[in-house]
């Protein structure tokens, strides 16, 4: 069950076997179905989640339409950090795309691992690291490419997620509207691409 968390971890920081079962009895097992929500906006976000299966999808609700910000492969840290991290009240949504098998981490069990074992401050600022990077290339990709550019990229490096989730939630991750998209991906196979 936590064979892939500790192979994340030890990308980032070296835990003795001890450390390694507090780390593990820090978190609670959770199963949850597809389509279920973690995290409401205008919720406090105080749980961190590692994804050992499944998807989980972060969005905004604007007048009724869901915009995707991120989507969460598993082995990943998934959380809405801003609330996370803050202690306050969110205007992100958190669900599962499909059925999933979560790590979960409380907030005030993370506070407490930061005290017993200083090198997981370490781990959560490289994690955090890594979701401001992948920002930074999102809100760079939006202002320097093409909806084509964006829409290759991402079949590039998550092909497989055109057969995991709906089409139109993928549009609205590269900021395209379905009608797009589909015209996008007809003309890139009727030109060999």
């Amino acid at each position: 069950m936590f064979q892939k968390l500790h192979s994340l971890v030890e990308q980032f920081v070296s835990l003795t076997d001890s450390e390694k079962k507090e780390f593990e009895n820090a978190f609670i097992y959770r199963e949850v179905p597809r389509n279920f929500t973690l995290v409401h906006e205008s919720e406090i976000a105080d749980e961190l989640y590692f994804i050992n299966s499944g998807l989980l999808r972060l969005y905004y609700n604007k007048d009724g339409e869901h915009i995707t910000a991120y989507i969460f492969r598993e082995h990943l840290f998934s959380t809405c950090f801003q609330s996370f991290l803050e202690g306050a009240p969110g205007n992100q949504n958190l669900e599962s795309m499909e059925d999933c098998e979560l790590l979960v981490l409380k907030k005030d069990k993370l506070e407490e691992l930061y005290e017993r074992i200083p090198k997981i401050n370490i781990l959560v600022r490289k994690i955090a690291e890594q979701r401001f990077i992948n920002a930074q290339r999102i809100l760079s990709s939006f202002i320097l490419e093409s909806p084509e550019q964006r829409y290759k990229k991402f079949a590039q490096h998550n092909s497989d997620l055109f057969l995991r989730i709906p089409h139109h939630i993928i549009a609205s991750y590269l900021g395209i509207t379905p009608v797009s998209l589909s015209r996008i991906r007809k003309r890139l196979i009727e030109s060999g691409n």
